[in-house]
């Protein structure tokens, strides 16, 4: 067995949503709160495009390796928008999912024996995609006192020459932080500077809270050399399943990309592919609707956890709220499963999200509405290890 892939620690998710099933309903059905997905069903006339698609009989066929163009023009064109600059269908290859957008671009800038720098708390399924890869990982430790944002002077002092790339999520999954955008046009500068690549995901850029809407002004220059966008379309549109995701590089990356996607994927499934290339403009109105809903359900959750101070939200914001657990010393797995197990809340213990986390639990709100948010809280109640 390949030992970069053994020495990989599994899914966290499926262990979580497993000690709910010795939970015995005491406190009423199960919360699962471990995965971010859509909390609201798909618009109806993308699924009926959907369903056309599926018709289709050209949507039984190979696809371009990069996307359809159609989805690459009108993503193309969003992003142009968004950040007022110019991008090209050219600058766009689409994924089966933002998870093999990045596990592309891991594999395109780093090889075995070289390293990328994850902010910690780290979405782990970056972490676990340069261990299956055999790239290491060098944390650049974030905490509550600086809102869990990163800092690129801190950033340039760990940096040494093995570092290929910089990650960076915002919104931020686990902790919902969002980072300002003076923060990331300072690493996009220190990865210009150092002659590495600035990859940033914005899989929850559409739930950005009201008054912000460009979240950096990163693609202008020559963004080209050292900038790659990710995003998910998964959680805009209410399409997890369908997986779709997109990487926004110059187009000399993408055509490297190109490879690293003929072998993983040939093409990404094309019939949600050609519901989204309708859906992007004609579903911008119901998604500025959902990011309300979005932001409503984040203020519900910092709300309700007021009534349980003991259990102290330290940073929120798109899907995720990142819950101190009042209980020093214990691990967060330890915690998560007594809550799983006993209350029927399920939750993802921080030590998933890199070293030095387990005084945390990530709670993906956008899952359910306001009176279960509320509901979860109450369960905290009286809650002893």
């Amino acid at each position: 067995m390949n030992p970069f892939v053994a020495g990989v620690a599994a899914p966290p998710i499926p262990e979580a949503r497993g000690w709910a099933a010795r939970y015995d309903g005491a406190f009423g059905p199960a919360i699962d709160l471990t995965q971010a997905v859509p909390g609201y069903p798909a618009h109806p006339d993308l699924v009926a495009r959907m369903a056309g698609a599926a018709a289709d009989p050209a949507s039984y066929a190979y696809g371009e390796i990069t996307g359809d163009l159609a989805l690459r023009t009108a993503y193309a064109a969003e992003v142009a928008s968004l950040y007022g600059t110019q991008i090209e269908p050219g600058h766009v290859a689409i994924t089966t999912g933002a998870n093999m957008a990045s596990f592309a671009v891991t594999m395109l800038v780093a090889k075995a024996g070289d390293a990328i720098m994850l902010p910690v708390p780290w979405y782990f399924n970056h972490q676990m995609n340069a261990g299956l890869l055999g790239v290491d990982v060098v944390p650049l430790p974030c905490g509550a006192q600086n809102g869990f944002v990163p800092d690129a002077q801190k950033a340039a002092r760990l940096l040494h020459p093995r570092v290929k790339a910089i990650f960076l999520v915002s919104p931020n999954n686990p902790t919902g932080a969002i980072y300002p955008p003076a923060t990331v046009a300072a690493f996009a500068e220190l990865a210009r500077e150092r002659g590495i690549v600035l990859v940033v995901d914005e899989t929850y850029r559409d739930f950005l809270p009201a008054g912000v809407d460009r979240p950096h002004d990163l693609f202008g220059g020559d963004w080209q050399e050292h900038v790659v966008q990710l995003y998910s379309f998964s959680k805009s549109y209410c399409v997890p399943g369908f997986r779709a995701g997109a990487i926004v590089a110059g187009q000399a990356m993408i055509g490297e990309i190109t490879k690293i996607l003929d072998c993983l994927q040939i093409c990404a499934p094309r019939v949600g592919q050609a519901a989204l290339a309708w859906g992007v403009e004609g579903l911008r109105d119901w998604r500025a609707e959902n990011r309300v809903t979005m932001n409503g359900r984040s203020a519900a959750c910092r709300d309700a956890f007021a009534g349980v101070p003991e259990w102290r939200i330290d940073s929120q914001g798109a899907y995720f709220a990142y819950l101190r657990h009042p209980y020093p010393g214990r691990s967060a797995w330890e915690v998560a499963e007594a809550l799983a197990t006993r209350r029927g809340v399920v939750t993802l213990p921080g030590d998933a999200f890199g070293p030095g986390q387990s005084d945390y639990l990530r709670l993906a709100f956008a899952n359910v509405d306001a009176p279960e948010i509320a509901g979860v809280a109450r369960r905290l109640v009286g809650f002893q290890l």
